[in-house]
C-alpha cells in the first residue's frame, strides 16, 4: 500500500491562526484513513505555538525553515524532509473532506500509473461561501485526451487548475524539480506544464475532496487583485501566464531545487 505525508506550510503567527491550524489538522485527523505522516514546515515565528500543541495520535515531522519561507520553497523543503512515497499539500486555511486519503490508496492501488492525483476542489469565500469548483474541467467530454486525465495540450488552453488537496508521487515531484518559487503568480500552472511536458500522468479523482478558501486577505493572491474589483489585474495575471508558457521546458536548471534560501 502507498505510504503518504501531508505537508503543512505554515509562514508566520496570525492572528487567525490558531483557528485556521486546528480546522485543518481536524480535517486529518477525522480522516477514514490517517496518512502515515503530518509533515509542517514553518518559520522560527511559529515554533513556540507549534512545541506547544497536542497532535494527538498523529504522526508529526516539524521541519522549520529559516531561509525563503515563500509557499513554494516550503512545500520543495517538505518533501526533501519525509520518506514516504507519496505526499499532498494541505494549506493552512483549507480542510479534507474524511474521505480523502481513503480516496487516493484505492485509486493509487489501481491506477498504478498515475503520478499526480488532483481533488476536486470546493472553492469558498472567508465566509465559507461556495464560490465554484476546480479541477472539474478534465471530466468533460472533449476537454483533454482521455476523460480525467490532464494533459499539455489542454493546459495551454486552460489554466484553472489548484495543486492544494493533491497528491503526488515523491520521485515525480523529484524527477522534475520541485516547484520553481520563482514563477510567483502562477508556480501551480508551471508545475502542471512540466510535469505533462515531460510525461507524468495526471489524474482527477471524481469525487470533491478538498475545500479551498480563495482570495483570503493574506494571501499570495490577495497581493496582485483589484482593490475595487477583488479581482487578480488581468495584465498582472497575462504576464505571469506567458511567463509560465516560456518556462515549462526548464527542469533543473533555475535553482528550484531544495536549497531553502532559493528565491
Amino acid at each position: 500500500m502507498n505510504t503518504i505525508s501531508t505537508i503543512i506550510p505554515i509562514n508566520e503567527m496570525t492572528p487567525k491562526l490558531e483557528e485556521y491550524f486546528g480546522k485543518a489538522l481536524t480535517s486529518i485527523k477525522t480522516q477514514k484513513t490517517l496518512p502515515d505522516n503530518v509533515c509542517i514546515v514553518h518559520t522560527p515565528q511559529v515554533k513556540t505555538f507549534l512545541d506547544e500543541y497536542d497532535f494527538e495520535d498523529l504522526e508529526v515531522t516539524l521541519v522549520e525553515n529559516d531561509g525563503d519561507s515563500q509557499f513554494t520553497s516550503q512545500i520543495n523543503l517538505g518533501v526533501d524532509n519525509i520518506d514516504t512515497d507519496w505526499f499532498t499539500i494541505l494549506e493552512i486555511d483549507d480542510e479534507f473532506s474524511n474521505i480523502w486519503v481513503d480516496n487516493f490508496k484505492k485509486y493509487s492501488a489501481k491506477y498504478d500509473d498515475v503520478e499526480t492525483f488532483l481533488s476536486i476542489v470546493v472553492d469558498v469565500n472567508e465566509n465559507g461561501e461556495f464560490l465554484n469548483f476546480t479541477n472539474e474541467a478534465v471530466w468533460a467530454m472533449n476537454f483533454s485526451d482521455k476523460m480525467g486525465y490532464l494533459d499539455n495540450g489542454c493546459l495551454l488552453k486552460y489554466q484553472n487548475f489548484q495543486t492544494s488537496g493533491m497528491a503526488c508521487k515523491v520521485s515525480a515531484f523529484e524527477d522534475i524539480g520541485g516547484f520553481k518559487p520563482s514563477m510567483k503568480l502562477t508556480f501551480v500552472y508551471e508545475f502542471l506544464l512540466r510535469a505533462t511536458y515531460n510525461d507524468k500522468k495526471i489524474m482527477t479523482i471524481p469525487k470533491v475532496g478538498y475545500k479551498h478558501v480563495n482570495m483570503r486577505e493574506d494571501s499570495l493572491f490577495w497581493n496582485y487583485r483589484n482593490d475595487e474589483t477583488q479581482v487578480i489585474v488581468p495584465d498582472e495575471a497575462k504576464f505571469w501566464i506567458d511567463t509560465a508558457k516560456k518556462e515549462y521546458f526548464f527542469t533543473t536548471d533555475r535553482g528550484i531545487k531544495y536549497e531553502p534560501s532559493v528565491g
